[in-house]
């Protein structure tokens, strides 16, 4: 039987599509006894990381591309903005995405995939936009 191809994944460290490698959070949190179990991938080169969809079947499943610290951080400055307008009520998740990507001209947006500061810039002004057009 053929074996399955090894998981590549965009790392935003290395500016490259890398081979990451599956380990827990005791090696990326040691600190953190509640995140012990669960599964993350890092980039041995740059040592960045990323986690997984854990609550899912498909448990190491990673949640997007591996981010660098600022990435990280960009990535949870736009979340305070936007997951307030969802779960207000103020309009449907899905259509809050929809209307990202459209402002962004992709076919698709999801924040786990922002591979720069550059790109996280574009989308807080998208989310920004949003949020006071709804206001």
């Amino acid at each position: 039987m053929p074996r399955a191809p090894a998981l590549r994944l965009w790392c935003c460290g290395c500016n490259a599509e890398v081979a990451p490698r599956l380990t827990d959070g005791r090696e990326i949190y040691p600190h953190r006894d509640d995140l012990a179990s669960l599964p993350f991938w890092r980039c041995d080169a740059c040592r960045n990381f990323v986690g997984c969809h854990h609550k899912t079947k498909d448990r190491t499943r990673p949640l997007g591309c591996i981010p660098t610290p600022e990435v990280k951080n960009a990535r949870q400055h736009i979340h305070r903005i936007l997951d307030p307008i969802w779960k207000a009520g103020r309009m449907p998740r899905g259509k809050v995405y929809a209307q990202i990507a459209s402002r962004l001209g992709v076919e698709e947006y999801h924040t786990a995939e922002i591979r720069s500061v550059e790109e996280a810039r574009r989308v807080y002004r998208a989310v920004r936009e949003i949020a006071q057009e709804i206001a």
